[in-house]
């Protein structure tokens, strides 16, 4: 074509920090915490539920209804009604998609028009800008800063949002706010008091909250996922993003789904129905199977929603531990798959990156040297922010323990 061949909304979005690191390290055939999912099995009930779904008749390999599959739709709106605690209708307020992803992508399509500002909370799971761009939005950005008495931050609880500068950020064009709680990269668990605040910010302003949950039972330490939608007022305005991925240890599954009122989950269902129209049936017959299981065990120890945090809480203890005795001082998630490390003692001597900040030098570096594979954390920051936060990289410690194992042979002779 002689003309312009893409849209200006691809512009800039075809770079990928996911889709570099992964390339590096399989290069280097290095030891891979950078990706976030888990190297082990789901549990077997979920596997033998889509076992079964797979056996269950010329239906289950066939289209299914268009908004998420009727079976599914029921167990998530009975499972979660009553921890919002307001009935959810199961076919007006719920929209299964392919995967956490897509109902983020159908939320910005559907909710974000050309001029309208969407303030993002950072750090941030790096598709929520390219989505607020592609759909004629403009991001702003309110990062969570560590307070922390002294010199050392020791949890991801020590990162705070601050009222008055996320009150800075709002003005006439700002049509809603995303958050990410437990959060990706640092595992920040919002308390209540903290949700309450964005709450009131959001009515006061009449905004929308996106509320990326996807991590939602994974917490540790006693800290507790508090769903904002649960809030007074917060219903009728609250995107809630959950993912069955996360939820039970099978992201190669893709379903996912968005839940809140219908009045606002309406027009997230016409932008699905114009992208992928269905997701796969026999996933969302497994993940309706789970939730039902979980609904008859939940708050007990069979549940894998007390079992999967538990056993998680251990392998993060062991990373961190692991991290501090190599001079890699860890911020302790309160939750989620990742942990963040400070590198400011470390210095990296490679003049072929020398132009890029501190945290990609030295992932590059250790990939390449050392062959362990991490992220960034800079990635997950805007560009008038990511220079604050460009000390900080990211482990993956949702692995086997013999990946672990092999990631502390290679951190423990670092010095080496």
């Amino acid at each position: 074509m002689s003309g312009r061949l893409h849209a200006h909304r691809t512009d800039g979005v075809d770079k990928n920090v996911w889709v570099e690191f992964t390339k590096l390290a399989a290069d280097y055939k290095a030891v891979n915490l950078g990706q976030g999912f888990p190297d082990f099995s789901p549990p077997k009930f979920v596997q033998e539920a889509f076992c079964k779904a797979v056996n269950g008749g010329p239906l289950m390999h066939q289209y299914t209804r268009v908004y998420g599959h009727p079976s599914l739709v029921k167990s998530l709106s009975k499972f979660f009604s009553r921890i919002v605690g307001h009935e959810i209708d199961p076919f007006e307020d719920v929209l299964v998609t392919v995967g956490a992803y897509q109902a983020l992508f159908c939320a910005f399509q559907a909710l974000v028009d050309k001029g309208d500002e969407v303030i993002i909370v950072e750090p941030f799971f790096d598709c929520y800008q390219p989505m607020v761009k592609m759909a004629g939005g403009k991001a702003v950005y309110v990062p969570l800063r560590p307070k922390a008495e002294g010199d050392t931050v020791e949890s991801s609880g020590d990162w705070v949002l601050s009222p008055e500068e996320l009150s800075s950020k709002i003005t006439s064009r700002t049509k809603a706010i995303v958050i990410n709680t437990p959060n990706n990269p640092l595992g920040k668990v919002y308390k209540t008091v903290e949700l309450q605040m964005i709450a009131d910010l959001c009515i006061k302003h009449d905004m929308l909250c996106i509320s990326d949950e996807v991590y939602e039972w994974l917490t540790y330490d006693g800290a507790q996922h508090v769903k904002i939608a649960s809030l007074p007022g917060m219903w009728e305005r609250t995107i809630t993003i959950g993912s069955a991925g996360k939820t039970f240890s099978a992201t190669g599954w893709k379903v996912g789904w968005a839940m809140g009122s219908g009045n606002v989950i309406k027009h997230l269902k016409a932008a699905h129905q114009m992208s992928v129209f269905d997701c796969a049936t026999a996933a969302q017959e497994a993940v309706a199977q789970g939730f039902e299981r979980e609904y008859e065990v939940f708050g007990t120890p069979e549940s894998y929603f007390q079992q999967l945090p538990a056993m998680l809480q251990h392998k993060r203890n062991k990373l961190a531990s692991c991290l501090q005795s190599v001079g890699l001082q860890p911020i302790m998630p309160e939750g989620g798959y990742f942990i963040i490390a400070d590198i400011s003692s470390f210095k990296v001597n490679d003049q072929s990156t020398e132009d890029e900040p501190d945290d990609f030098r030295f992932v590059k570096w250790m990939i390449k040297e050392k062959g362990l594979a991490t992220i960034p954390v800079s990635a997950f920051y805007s560009p008038e922010h990511s220079k604050e936060f460009n000390k900080y990289i990211r482990f993956c410690f949702v692995k086997e323990d013999s990946t672990l194992d092999a990631a502390e042979d290679i951190l423990r002779n670092f010095s080496q």
